[in-house]
């Protein structure tokens, strides 16, 4: 699902920045990743993700992509000449992801679950694309921040079928990915790192 205006304006603010810097630092501690991998980042927006993801885990590989042709555009013009090597930008849907099967080290997701309206598929395409040992990377928020009174009239979501914590989780056992280790915020959101066996 593309994002309207309210919602590029939460994910563009200067503050998300910080904000992914700091989980970043939370996803090395927890469960560290070797440098020199391939990695996916899905959802990309306008690469600010992506490009911490690049300082932090020094990948040979970064392939990032998103459904909206505009953020993508912005993304590509996150990196200096310099940092384009080795890093590639794409449309793309998470839902049929167009790589084959066990070709990423670890896959990145920002925030973007809950912005998919079939996200056990999102989920079950990440999963497929991981190696062996691969390592899923994700932040989610759940419907009491973007489904409430306010941000209901504002931010764009899907409306049926959404997640809280227990349901994402569920869905993480079913794709025989459990999460080895979460930080959770209840009712607002979760941080946490699974790896496919």
């Amino acid at each position: 699902m593309k994002l309207n205006w309210g919602e590029r304006l939460a994910v563009n603010n200067p503050i998300r920045p910080i904000q992914q810097q700091l989980e970043i630092e939370w996803f090395r501690r927890v469960l560290p990743l070797s440098t020199g991998g391939n990695i996916l980042e899905v959802g990309c927006g306008r690469g600010v993700g992506a490009s911490l993801i690049h300082k932090a885990f020094l990948p040979s590989q970064l392939h990032i992509q998103d459904l909206d042709i505009e953020m993508i555009r912005k993304a590509k013009y996150r990196y200096a000449p310099s940092e384009k090597k080795g890093v590639t930008v794409s449309v793309g849907d998470v839902t049929h992801l167009s790589f084959k099967t066990g070709t990423f080290d670890a896959v990145f997701g920002f925030g973007i679950l809950h912005h998919v309206p079939d996200w056990r598929a999102a989920l079950r395409e990440i999963v497929r694309v991981l190696k062996t040992g691969g390592i899923y990377f994700v932040e989610e928020i759940f419907p009491s921040l973007y489904q409430n009174m306010i941000t209901k009239h504002i931010l764009l979501h899907p409306k049926e079928d959404r997640f809280q914590s227990a349901d994402l989780r569920e869905a993480f056992d079913r794709a025989h990915m459990p999460l080895k280790a979460s930080f959770e915020l209840p009712k607002l959101g979760i941080l946490a790192v699974a790896v496919k066996p």
